[in-house]
């Protein structure tokens, strides 16, 4: 957590000289920081209140409600008083006010602008993906900011699926390398021995980050398999699960397959009831030692 933390405050710093916030002006307009996003909420959203400008900002009453006298002083704003309930006043720029933000959002739009030429286009999507990841980890609706998209799989990856099986497998269920190697193999024959229109990978992508994946391999002309199904544990809740198992069970369809297989083991709970929604039905079990445990595995069957 130590290291942790000092890592977030270095980036804070740095974001902070990069972008210009502790200029006492921002951007050369005679606006702080928090005058400045008053206004760009007010700009914004035409009318408003100082307590939605308060909930969406995050400021104390007290200070914002001096940052409105100043601007109203400076003719910034206008204040009416709400007929229905004469407590509450409606907040709008004025011509003055409006022209006051113009230059104010070109410096920022010039100022972030400068910093983006500087990357090549593949490292403004790295790092446009990246702030994506962070809105999405602190932000307060951290699930429904970013539904995930299902896509086909992009160079890189395949060995990131690899990867998070093993380091998942690992952490939740104590697995060993065997598992991992495993999966290294399922994917290496995928790729190498891949049966368009017979075969199928999806890959959840969120904000810019696999977040999930499913396999479907040709076994015979009327047999196709489920395989690597996965999801990480903070996308799941959402149904991404049952989204993966119903592209692969369409793909499957389409291909012409009469029958999918899968193979599990009985710990794999929440898998198992993916399954079992998705129309499989359990048809074998059978104890053996793998990962470095004793385990049972399970043989599903879904008739297409």
């Amino acid at each position: 957590m130590t290291d942790a933390v000092a890592a977030v405050r270095r980036f804070n710093r740095n974001y902070t000289k990069w972008t210009g916030l502790l200029d006492e002006h921002l951007h050369a307009s005679g606006f702080g920081l928090t005058e400045a996003r008053v206004l760009y909420e007010l700009a914004h959203r035409k009318v408003a209140t100082a307590s939605e400008l308060v909930t969406v900002l995050g400021l104390d009453p007290g200070y914002l409600s001096r940052i409105l006298k100043a601007f109203a002083k400076s003719g910034y704003i206008a204040r009416e008083r709400f007929a229905e309930d004469g407590r509450q006043f409606s907040i709008a720029l004025t011509a003055a006010g409006e022209a006051a933000f113009r230059p104010l959002e070109a410096g920022s739009i010039d100022a972030v602008t400068r910093l983006l030429e500087a990357l090549t286009p593949a490292g403004r999507d790295r790092l446009i993906d990246a702030m994506s990841v962070v809105e999405e980890m602190l932000g307060k609706n951290k699930k429904d900011s970013f539904p995930a998209v299902l896509r086909p799989p992009l160079c890189g990856d395949f060995g990131w699926i690899v990867h998070r099986h093993g380091a998942l497998y690992h952490q939740e269920y104590g697995w060993n390398a065997e598992f991992e190697a495993l999966v290294a193999e399922i994917v290496a024959k995928f790729i190498r021995e891949f049966k368009e229109g017979r075969e199928f990978c999806r890959v959840a992508d969120k904000g810019g980050r696999v977040v999930g994946s499913v396999f479907l391999v040709q076994v015979d002309a009327e047999t196709a398999k489920l395989r690597l199904l996965y999801v990480e544990p903070d996308a799941r809740g959402e149904g991404l699960g049952r989204r993966l198992v119903e592209e692969a069970v369409n793909f499957a369809r389409q291909a012409g397959y009469r029958r999918l297989t899968l193979w599990t083991n009985d710990g794999l709970i929440a898998a198992r009831h993916i399954y079992e929604k998705a129309g499989f039905r359990l048809v074998g079990e059978e104890p053996h030692e793998s990962f470095g445990h004793k385990l049972t595995g399970q043989y599903w069957e879904l008739a297409l």
